[in-house]
């Protein structure tokens, strides 16, 4: 009879690594599962992430745009600021050199007297042209002329005639001179002027009728 040593069972041969083999089928499926379910994973994440960049980009566009149209307008608003700037500089410049220039008028009319007197003679002569020559360089220009036509716009009428040689209204005498500065008058020419004589025919009828006519000079002589 043979002596059997108490507690002790026969287990099952089991492999080396200790898996058996119907657990290992189940974890090496599972394993291929996650390795196809990977790259499609990561391809879902890719897309999303593109979108969102392309969003941003459509964004960081839309932003650029406007930025530079509000950029565009400020260039053109500071173009005309400087061009409102320049030209009210440009208007309050001539205004001032206008109001000195008014104030010297009077001055200037005493040279032109002393002038057609003979009176503007040594050193008054001297320092009435250096005056006169510093008024033109500041833009100042004299104007009114005997024998030209009258316009209201730059003469002032002071005294009125008739005169039998005169079509229109012309200034036959200059009592005080225009100035202006440019195309700004400053004061207008005072002057003298003549209307055409009434019921007196113009030049051209007049001497059309005391010229001879042919009938007159080819007229036999009698007796």
């Amino acid at each position: 009879m043979s002596e059997e040593t108490p507690g002790f069972e026969e287990k099952p041969e089991v492999p080396a690594d200790g898996t058996p083999d119907d657990a290992a089928e189940p974890k090496a499926a599972a394993s291929s599962e996650e390795e196809a379910a990977a790259p499609a994973g990561d391809s879902a994440a890719q897309s999303a992430q593109d979108t969102a960049l392309l969003a941003q980009l459509d964004q960081a566009r839309t932003a650029l745009g406007e930025r530079t149209a509000d950029l565009q307008r400020l260039q053109a608003e500071y173009q005309n600021y400087r061009r409102r700037v320049e030209r009210d500089r440009i208007a309050v410049k001539e205004i001032a050199v206008a109001s000195l220039l008014t104030e010297l008028l009077p001055t200037l009319d005493d040279i032109g007297r002393a002038r057609d007197h003979g009176e503007l003679v040594g050193g008054f002569k001297s320092v009435a042209e250096s005056l006169e020559t510093a008024a033109a360089k500041m833009g100042l220009q004299q104007f009114g002329k005997e024998g030209e036509p009258f316009d209201p716009t730059i003469h002032e009428a002071l005294m009125h005639s008739y005169a039998p040689d005169v079509t229109e209204d012309t200034c036959v005498a200059i009592l005080q001179p225009g100035y202006r500065i440019g195309e700004r008058t400053i004061r207008p020419a005072r002057v003298a002027v003549a209307e055409p004589q009434p019921g007196a025919a113009p030049k051209s009828e007049s001497a059309e009728a005391d010229a001879p006519s042919d009938k007159d000079t080819d007229a036999p002589d009698e007796g």
